[in-house]
């Protein structure tokens, strides 16, 4: 304890001295630092936030410092995000890398692979998208058809991806591609690394209904790829599959932080200014009181269980099948957060863009129109419960 009570003291000093006023304040979307070959900084103090931090590998604080990362402890881990919530520290930087692929290389990757591509990721200089999904195969990933045929030292890729995340911003891809068509669907895959700018490497956005165009679809056409890019055993991709899954979910159990760090209106706040309040200082509208309520008290109850299985991860070094957990409730819970939302403002989120609303309604339609897509990407509520039966509590086919 006075080992961690020291490092929280010399941890705050340094997230004072270092950290940029501006880097304290609510992070709009159009400000998330996302890293790459030709990264978009919207403020210079953005820059300097984030070199600082990786330079101390804090983008990555828990990865061993061999990689760039920080070598922190789980316990060090958690007084850094602590401290760096009071201070209203942004995260310095958003990544794929970091959320996904990094694991799965720490796992799985060889000496290599992690040097040339750990510290990148930790320094934000290559942007990372995932290319799983196909268009007959969503759901159903071990359906993928898109094929790696080795050709001497390289693989000649082809195939069609879709709902490729930021493809279009990315500089690589890690991807799952077919190279045995005559094995069993699970048991022919394998899992590369491809470098957007390679010959034949296409993305191309999907505009969404709500305006966004986040989701791409990545064509590949006799692209030819490295053989040394390919992660862990020819064929036994899907055993990687699956984990890199399991850290994606786990990732999509932040909506909450998401919406607190772009500095969103409080649910309850946003009910009161449209619906009025009560002498007592309760939201007006009892009925709405009430839902607003029950959400408050299952997103709290999902928070705690969040927490211990964070700690159960720390303890095991993966967030194993219950992060299916996580993505279930998590998305269910930001849509219900986002009807609540709806329901309190009234007609005043009908706002789509220009003049005469709010900042916090003037997103509202267009957040739950995308929000629509949270309980399908990165697989189904009906996949994650099948999921929570047979790996969590372990029920019978």
């Amino acid at each position: 304890m006075a080992a961690l009570e020291s490092f929280r003291r010399e941890t705050r000093a340094w997230l004072e001295a270092n950290c940029p006023p501006l880097m304290r304040t609510p992070m709009p979307d159009d400000e998330v630092v996302w890293g790459g070959r030709n990264p978009v900084f919207k403020h210079p103090e953005q820059k300097v936030w984030l070199e600082r931090m990786a330079a101390r590998g804090w983008t990555a604080p828990g990865w061993s410092r061999a990689w760039g990362g920080g070598g922190l402890s789980p316990g060090e881990c958690d007084v850094l995000a602590e401290e760096m919530a009071a201070l209203g520290c942004r995260a310095p930087l958003y990544s794929f890398g970091l959320s996904m692929l990094g694991p799965v290389l720490l796992e799985y990757g060889t000496e290599a692979q992690r040097r040339e591509h750990l510290p990148p990721i930790v320094r934000g200089e290559i942007r990372w998208c995932q290319g799983y999904s196909e268009p007959g195969a969503g759901s159903d990933l071990a359906g993928l058809q898109t094929r790696a045929v080795r050709d001497g030292e390289t693989f000649v890729v082809n195939g069609h991806k879709i709902w490729t995340s930021y493809a279009h911003y990315a500089d690589w891809v890690f991807a799952l591609v077919r190279t045995d068509p005559r094995a069993k669907k699970h048991e022919g895959i394998s899992f590369l690394l491809i470098d957007m700018a390679s010959p034949g490497v296409r993305a191309q956005p999907i505009r969404l209904i709500s305006g966004y165009s986040v989701f791409c679809e990545t064509f590949l056409e006799d692209v030819r790829v490295p053989a040394g890019n390919l992660v862990g055993e020819p064929n036994r991709g899907w055993t990687i599959a699956k984990r890199l899954l399991e850290h994606e979910r786990k990732s999509q159990g932040s909506f909450s932080d998401r919406h607190k760090a772009r500095g969103e209106v409080p649910l309850p706040l946003l009910a009161k200014r449209h619906l009025g309040e009560t002498a007592e200082g309760r939201i007006a509208d009892p009925v709405l009181r009430d839902r607003i309520a029950a959400y408050a008290m299952r997103d709290h109850a999902f928070q705690l269980t969040r927490r211990r299985l964070a700690e159960e991860r720390a303890a095991t070094g993966s967030p194993g099948p219950a992060s299916a957990l996580i993505k279930l409730v998590a998305t269910e819970l930001n849509q219900t957060r986002l009807e609540l939302m709806l329901s309190s403002a009234g007609t005043a989120a009908l706002g789509w863009e220009g003049e005469g609303f709010g900042a916090d309604e003037l997103r509202l339609t267009r957040d739950w129109l995308r929000s629509k897509a949270n309980t399908i990407e990165g697989g189904t509520s009906e996949v994650q419960l099948n999921i929570i039966a047979k790996r969590v509590l372990g029920l019978p086919d």
